[in-house]
C-alpha cells in the first residue's frame, strides 16, 4: 500500500481488569471526515483533535477563519481557490488601520534618511554605540518612534500563524483543483524526478511546487519593497536586513516545498495584495514632502532654546567659561 494515500495508525489503552467480573468494555468508534463543523456538531469534544493552534492562533480560527471560510463556501459558490482569494482580501481589509500606521511609520523613516546618512558620514570613525546615540537623539528631535512599524506588525503575527495552521487542518481543499494545482491539501509538484541527489532530495524533496515557488519570488520583491519603503541603507543593521532579504525567500522555498498548495497560494496573494497596498497608499495617500516638512518643523521646536538657557550661554561667554581640554 502506498503511505501517500493509506496510513496506518495505532493506539495503546490501559484498561481495569477484574477477573472477578465479565471483562468488557464500552467502546465508540466515529468513522467520517475530519471537519472542524461535523465534530463540534456531535458536542463530545472531537473538535478539539484537529490542530488549529494553541492559545490565541487557535482562537483566531476558530472563531474568525473558519467561520469567514464556511460561509465563503456556503453561500458564494466560488472554488476554494478563489475562496482563498476573497479571504484574504477580508482578512487584509482588517488589518488594514494596522498596515497604515506601519507605511506611515516608514515614510517618517524614510523621510529621515538624509541626516541619517549624514551621521553615519560624519561618524564613520567613530564605534556604533556613539552612532546610534546620535541616531535616537534624531528620533527624538523629530517626534519619530523608530519601533512604531514594529507593534503593528506584531499585531498581525497572530493571524499570519493562524492561517499557517487552518490550511493543512482544512479537509475540504482535499482533491480540490485550482489552476494548475490538482489537490490544494497537498503539494503541486510542476516537476518531479526518481533519483535521490544528496542533499537536494533529503531537504528539498524529489519535486518542484510552484506555488511555493511563486511565493518564494513575491516574498523577496515585498521584503525588498518594504526595506525601499523605509529608506534603505540608513542604519548600521542595513546589512543584516538585506542578507535576511535572500535568505528568508530561499528558506521558505526549502520548508515549504512539500506543504499544501493552499497554504503558499495563501501567502502568494497575501504578498502580492501587501504591495498593492503600499503602491496605492504610497502614490495616493503619503506625500513624503509633507512629512519632512513637518519632521522639519518639529525638529526646529525641539532646537529652539528658552530665554534662561540663551542667559546662561551668554554668561558663560562673557566670564570666557570654557569646557576644559584634556
Amino acid at each position: 500500500e502506498d503511505p501517500r494515500y493509506t496510513k496506518g495508525m495505532a493506539t495503546q489503552l490501559t484498561m481495569e481488569f477484574d477477573n472477578g467480573r465479565d471483562p468488557s468494555f464500552p467502546f465508540q468508534f466515529y468513522l467520517g471526515p475530519n471537519h472542524y463543523q461535523t465534530l463540534a456538531s456531535l458536542e463530545i469534544g472531537l473538535e478539539d483533535q484537529i490542530d488549529l493552534g494553541w492559545t490565541i492562533f487557535g482562537v483566531v480560527n476558530r472563531w474568525l477563519v473558519i467561520p469567514v471560510f464556511n460561509f465563503l463556501d456556503e453561500y458564494t459558490g466560488f472554488s476554494y481557490g478563489i475562496i482563498i482569494l476573497v479571504l484574504t482580501l477580508l482578512i487584509k481589509l482588517l488589518l488594514f488601520p494596522l498596515t497604515w500606521k506601519n507605511y506611515v511609520s516608514s515614510a517618517r523613516m524614510k523621510a529621515l534618511k538624509p541626516e541619517i546618512d549624514e551621521i553615519n558620514e560624519r561618524m564613520k570613525d567613530k564605534d556604533a554605540v556613539a552612532k546610534q546615540q546620535a541616531t535616537m537623539t534624531l528620533y527624538r528631535q523629530a517626534g519619530v518612534n523608530p519601533m512604531a512599524g514594529c507593534i503593528p506588525m506584531l499585531l498581525q503575527l497572530p493571524i499570519l500563524y493562524a492561517m499557517f495552521r487552518f490550511f493543512p487542518a482544512s479537509i475540504e481543499l482535499r482533491q480540490e483543483s485550482f489552476l494548475w494545482a490538482q489537490d490544494l491539501s497537498t503539494y503541486d509538484a510542476i516537476v518531479t524526478w526518481t533519483a535521490q541527489i544528496p542533499i537536494i532530495s533529503e531537504w528539498y524533496g524529489n519535486h518542484i511546487s510552484l506555488f511555493t515557488v511563486l511565493m518564494a519570488v513575491s516574498t523577496f520583491f515585498y521584503s525588498k519593497y518594504n526595506m525601499d519603503m523605509a529608506g534603505g541603507g540608513g542604519n548600521a543593521q542595513m546589512p543584516q536586513m538585506k542578507m535576511m532579504i535572500y535568505f528568508m525567500p530561499f528558506m521558505l522555498l526549502v520548508m515549504f516545498n512539500d506543504f499544501s498548495a493552499g497554504l503558499s497560494y495563501y501567502y502568494l496573494t497575501a504578498n502580492v495584495v501587501s504591495m498593492l497596498q503600499q503602491f496605492v497608499i504610497k502614490r495616493f495617500f503619503i506625500n513624503e514632502d509633507a512629512i519632512r516638512a513637518k519632521i522639519q518643523n518639529i525638529k526646529k521646536k525641539t532646537k529652539k532654546k528658552s530665554s534662561f538657557q540663551k542667559r546662561l550661554e551668554k554668561m558663560a561667554q562673557d566670564r570666557g567659561l570654557q569646557s576644559p581640554k584634556k
